[in-house]
């Protein structure tokens, strides 16, 4: 049975198999921080709290950008998609972060969008192909290579520290609380 809360996220299954609740917990995750960013101007999106340069415009083009990093480039081995491609990351090394300023809310929300379309596409195709064991295309300098198991255990884990950021990046442009 599923269950919706009161901000409209989908609950992770309580009964799933390993797959399943990975999923689930990732896409709960993913839906907290669209709920987070949901609603905001510019102004919003562009907002800081105390000495921290961090956004939520940036925290969405960061996602986007981590979305495509291990579901695209690492699981699948495949070239960087746009705009990432074209970024220089040695002239600054948080270009993610620093260009969402320069981003309409609506192209932050159809970038981190269109990668976490992407990315389910590419867990699913991986999956028809094996299971969370399988190896990453693309793995590490030291010859270290991630499972895809790894991978969603890690993006549970990105979306869900960056989650805290953002509850408290939202609570101070307007008051919005909760979990």
């Amino acid at each position: 049975m599923t269950q919706v809360d009161e901000q409209g996220r989908l609950e992770p299954p309580l009964a799933a198999d390993e797959t399943g609740t990975l999923l689930g917990f990732l896409d709960y995750q993913r839906a907290t921080l669209a709920w987070k960013c949901s609603n905001l101007d510019a102004a919003g999106l562009k907002a800081t709290v105390g000495v921290s340069p961090m956004t939520l415009g940036g925290m969405l083009k960061h996602l986007a950008y981590v979305e495509s990093h291990w579901f695209i480039r690492s699981l699948h081995g495949a070239e960087w998609p746009p705009p990432w491609d074209t970024v220089d990351w040695k002239a600054d090394h948080d270009w993610d972060w620093h260009s969402a300023a320069d981003d309409t809310p609506e192209q932050l929300f159809a970038l981190w969008q269109e990668a976490v379309d992407r990315s389910r596409a590419a867990v699913t195709k991986a999956l028809a192909d094996g299971d969370l064991g399988q190896p990453a295309k693309r793995g590490w300098p030291d010859g270290q290579t991630p499972s895809l198991r790894w991978i969603l255990c890690h993006m549970i884990e990105e979306y869900a520290r960056h989650n805290g950021h953002a509850d408290l990046i939202r609570e101070s442009v307007d008051g919005l609380t909760g979990e």
